[in-house]
């Protein structure tokens, strides 16, 4: 009996040893993220933000001004998904994330594909926020470029 006892104490120690940690919880709300545009599917995209998060990229205008686009989460998810599934394909590198639960910041260089070829690069900064539901995206703003991109294009 004592055996078994010991057995079930080593057994569970190593289960959670396995957890998953805040970082795999928040890697991993960011991947269903970049998996529901690949499937252009809107709920499991919705399901990844917050009701009221915001999404914002920096882009240059004819001029070669700086500039800020806002777009709201509900037009994002409704762009998304009229995509046909696979066209937005958006490749990630994890470099950074700090945590201070609830909130959390993930910087991510990208290369996007649009079916298939090589659209843009750039940077993506996450703010995310740990609710009762889980890890939620609350804000996103990104930079886009078609040179200097870290990675392979064409892959």
């Amino acid at each position: 009996m004592r055996t078994l006892f010991c057995g079930l104490v080593l057994a569970f120690s190593c289960l959670t040893m396995r957890a998953q940690t805040a970082g795999d919880s928040i890697k991993m709300t960011i991947d269903n993220l970049f998996a529901a545009v690949r499937a252009s599917d809107s709920a499991a995209l919705m399901a990844c933000f917050t009701p009221d998060a915001i999404l914002q990229t920096i882009v240059k205008d004819k001029e070669g001004n700086l500039n800020v686009h806002s777009v709201g989460v509900a037009s994002f998810v409704s762009m998304v998904g009229n995509l046909p599934k696979g066209a937005g394909d958006e490749r990630i590198q994890y470099d950074m994330i700090k945590i201070d639960v609830p909130l959390a910041t993930v910087w991510t260089p990208y290369l996007f594909y649009y079916r298939g070829k090589f659209s843009h690069c750039g940077v993506n900064s996450f703010q995310l926020v740990r609710l009762d539901t889980g890890w939620k995206v609350q804000y996103i703003i990104d930079t886009r470029r078609k040179d200097n991109c870290i990675g392979e294009k064409g892959k």
